[in-house]
């Protein structure tokens, strides 16, 4: 299953990429954020599974990221709004530390490979 990761610079995008890899999960992130191109995502990562992370500017700040100002924060969530309707899991994660981003993505990405993938194979 491929896992493509999308959302504002300094929402932990790298980090969970990380993550998800020492899993064992195949994960590429798509910098979205950076083009006016709406559905980049989809052509160039062909993702199995859209996970969309967010965070909130004094988040972003507090994270070491000085130079993201509102305007540029506003403009990456518009570049990001095809992404975020498509996406399989948008997560905001402000006040949350590396590891809980990672444990609360990894149990959904669990939770979604138990999913039937043939509803002619689905119980009822």
């Amino acid at each position: 299953m491929r896992v493509v990761l999308v959302g504002v610079c300094g929402s932990g995008k790298s980090t969970l990429a990380q993550g998800l890899v020492r899993l064992g999960y195949e994960v590429k992130e798509c910098r979205q954020e950076h083009s006016g191109v709406p559905y980049m995502w989809q052509v160039l990562s062909r993702p199995d599974l859209l996970i969309c992370l967010d965070a909130s500017e004094e988040e972003i700040v507090r994270r070491g990221r000085h130079l993201y100002t509102t305007g540029l924060i506003d403009e990456q969530r518009k570049r990001l709004a095809h992404a975020r309707t498509h996406s399989d899991l948008y997560l905001m994660t402000d006040g949350l530390d590396a590891t809980q981003v990672l444990e609360l993505v990894a149990a959904f990405l669990a939770g979604y490979a138990k999913r039937p993938t043939d509803l002619t194979d689905a119980p009822g």
